[in-house]
């Protein structure tokens, strides 16, 4: 008789202590099988139980030889997968499997309250939930009943027509996944009719820039980012030590208009689990409130109207269980936290739509307002909507529907061949969106440009999308994309290290103008920068949103641009006369570059802004104010010509008719040609 060896002894002592090591067995290795026969009864009990068949029947064997893998109850007999759960089912009585379904059930309702997904054929996660929960289980159950039956037990005779119902039955729950799968092809662009269905969720209006866009008020100017408004939050939190302790800000953030002012709200919420047991009946007692226009940063005491419903709270009084569970058919988009006017907190939760297929096409329809005090909820259709609510669509859908519009317009085989007129949000740094916020109208609206299929340097225009009502505008500019303009403006500064924030659109004399924070290491903001979009190598820095500003205007006047400007630009008055003055057309602009006597510096009168210098001879005495800007200085206004103010001049008409301010006197004696000479308009 062969002598065991040391592997042989090794595996014996194994199957001694009850581990199965029967998996993916030789069928051709020496040792007792275990048969069954007809009966049901059990022959050759050894201790290899469940050893595969190589096709051949073991002595004693009557055609019911057991597969690798497991009993006669295994579902995935054949499959060389081995679960003693399974192989033992098939011994259970009816009360075990009355047990088992109760346990079952408890487990199911359980799960579904602690992951609460929708109950919506629509929702990605409710079919998971059901694939997991529901199809898989009754599949594995279904399976192994038709092969108790195939096969028989020792207490179940072999019934070939239960087993073939049983069997059957088990293609229910794969048949559901395949309507899943189906209905997930339904939803792609590709499948006929869906890409003009997806070019026409997010309706969008051409309009003009410098008709629409409002000059900005650098009173109301955001001038941080969120990044820089949770520093200022978390530095107010730390002085205040009653809370320190216990309760953290929310990474939420939302950017929000309270009482006319943009500012990021979040709330407060339990530092760890410990702390939510000691507090919770107290509830949450503040939140935090950053001025993105002063930065100043404020932890508002709510005093006898706590925040109890928040996402730090693990149980019933969870913000997404709460809400879900009260709304169980809805599926809920992106929440965020905002206040009213009266500083009362809210979760706004939106509610989505598919419109494509099952899965395609999301959307939102309806709102459910959950007060963040008492739990109370406000079902509301997306026009009902009050005016305070400023983000009823989350910023990603928003970007999401617009590309849609900008990919599928002219069809799907368009957006990958041709890609005629396919268009694109451009994108932000370390691979995420590229969008900021603007208010407008009192809203909170999308921010981004919209560059090629090709996502190169330069965008054709941009869009704002009204968070609350989906209004779209597209503003056709052509310029730099928003990463060249923070590169553009981080090259005046690559001395100090500063980063550039993502940039905010405003309108600047009615130019399209970037305009963004500069910030150092410590994600402090330290300057401020102003870029122009169509010139992006044409950048002002300041260390104040004025300073910035008056640096900004005079660049434009340097270029041509008529500044119109509530706040004048401020800076070094200079009085002479013309020793030299020269024309030059600088990209496309005309400049006349003038010297005084006595004065090293060049000046530089840009046209149109300063039209009046095509009057200018060498000889006249100036006056005028300038910004230093070394060696080459750019001329702001022109006060006057040989003493006589130009400010309230009249300007002559186009066709060269003279001055008003010419008096009856200077006409009559012949002196009033110098005079016209001085103060006639050129028409250019």
């Amino acid at each position: 008789m062969k002598q065991p060896s040391g592997f042989d002894a090794l595996i014996e002592a194994l199957k001694m202590s009850g581990m199965n090591v029967d998996f993916g067995a030789d069928p051709d290795a020496d040792g007792p099988r275990r048969a069954q026969t007809a009966d049901g009864s059990g022959v050759g009990e050894q201790s290899r139980p469940f050893t595969a068949s190589a096709g051949g029947k073991a002595p004693g064997d009557s055609g019911h030889t057991r597969r690798a893998g497991g009993g006669p109850g295994n579902p995935f007999d054949g499959m060389g997968v081995n679960i003693p759960f399974f192989d033992n089912m098939h011994t259970w009585g009816k009360r075990a499997l009355i047990v088992f379904v109760i346990l079952a059930i408890v487990v199911l309702a359980a799960a579904y309250w602690w992951f609460h997904p929708p109950i919506n054929v629509h929702s990605v996660d409710t079919w998971t939930f059901v694939v997991v929960f529901i199809v898989l289980p009754c599949f594995i159950f279904l399976r192994m009943k038709s092969k108790t039956y195939e096969r028989g037990t020792s207490k179940v005779e072999a019934n070939p027509g239960k087993a073939k119902a049983f069997r059957v039955a088990s293609f229910l729950p794969v048949a559901v996944v395949v309507v899943g799968v189906v209905g997930s092809l339904m939803s792609l662009a590709l499948f006929p009719g869906n890409a003009s269905k997806y070019a026409n969720i997010l309706q969008t209006d051409t309009l003009d820039f410098a008709t629409d866009i409002q000059q900005v008020d650098y009173s109301e100017i955001p001038v941080i980012d969120r990044d820089s408004a949770i520093l200022l939050g978390n530095r107010e939190m730390g002085s205040i030590a009653e809370y320190v302790s216990q309760f953290e800000i929310s990474p939420l953030y939302s950017q929000i208009n309270y009482q006319s002012s943009p500012v990021r709200v979040s709330p407060l919420g339990y530092a760890d689990l410990f702390k939510w047991f000691t507090n919770r009946e107290q509830g949450i007692p503040a939140y935090s409130l950053v001025d993105m226009t002063t930065q100043d940063a404020e932890i508002v005491r709510l005093g006898d109207n706590p925040i109890h419903y928040s996402q730090s709270e693990p149980l019933v009084r969870n913000i997404d269980r709460h809400v879900q569970l009260k709304y169980p058919f809805y599926m809920f988009d992106e929440k965020s936290f905002e206040i009213d006017e009266d500083g009362r907190p809210w979760w706004i939760c939106p509610v989505q739509t598919r419109t494509i297929g099952l899965f395609g096409g999301t959307t939102v329809n309806r709102v459910v307002m959950c007060d963040a005090t008492t739990g109370e909820c406000q079902d509301l259709a997306i026009d009902e909507v009050p005016q305070w609510v400023d983000r009823a669509y989350p910023a990603n859908l928003l970007i999401q529907q617009y590309n849609w519009s900008g990919r599928y317009s002219n069809g799907w085989l368009n957006s990958w061949l041709g890609q005629s007129g396919v268009v694109q949000t451009t994108p932000g740094a370390d691979g995420q969106l590229g969008y900021n916020y603007i208010a407008k109208d009192d809203d909170v609206w999308v921010y981004t440009g919209v560059t090629s299929a090709t996502a190169d340097n330069s965008i054709v225009g941009f869009v704002l999308v009204n968070q609350r009502t989906a209004e779209s505008h597209f503003y056709s500019v052509s310029g730099a994309t928003e990463e060249s303009a923070m590169q553009s403006a981080e090259g005046q500064v690559q001395n100090l290290r500063y980063s550039a924030t993502f940039p905010l659109l405003i309108n600047v004399s009615n130019q399209p103008t970037y305009f963004m924070s500069l910030k150092d290491d410590a994600g402090l903001v330290k300057q401020f920068a102003m870029v122009d979009i169509q010139r992006y190598q044409n950048v002002a820095i300041g260390a104040t949103v004025a300073e910035c500003q008056k640096a900004y205007e005079t660049l434009l006047a340097t270029n041509g641009v008529a500044v119109d400007s509530e706040t004048p630009i401020e800076g070094t008055t200079a009085t002479g006369v013309i020793d030299h003055i020269a024309q030059a057309v600088v990209e496309g602009n005309s400049h006349f570059y003038v010297t005084l006597v006595g004065d090293d510096n060049i000046y530089d009168f840009a046209i149109p802004a300063l039209i009046e210098v095509v009057g200018f001879k060498e000889g006249d005495e100036v006056s005028f104010t300038y910004v230093e800007g070394g060696t080459l200085c750019a001329v702001s206004e022109i006060i006057s010509v040989k003493g006589r103010a130009l400010a309230d001049d009249t300007q002559a008409s186009a066709d060269g008719t003279p001055a008003d301010d010419a008096s009856a006197d200077e006409q009559a004696s012949g002196e009033g040609d110098a005079s016209k000479d001085d103060a006639a308009t050129v028409d250019v």
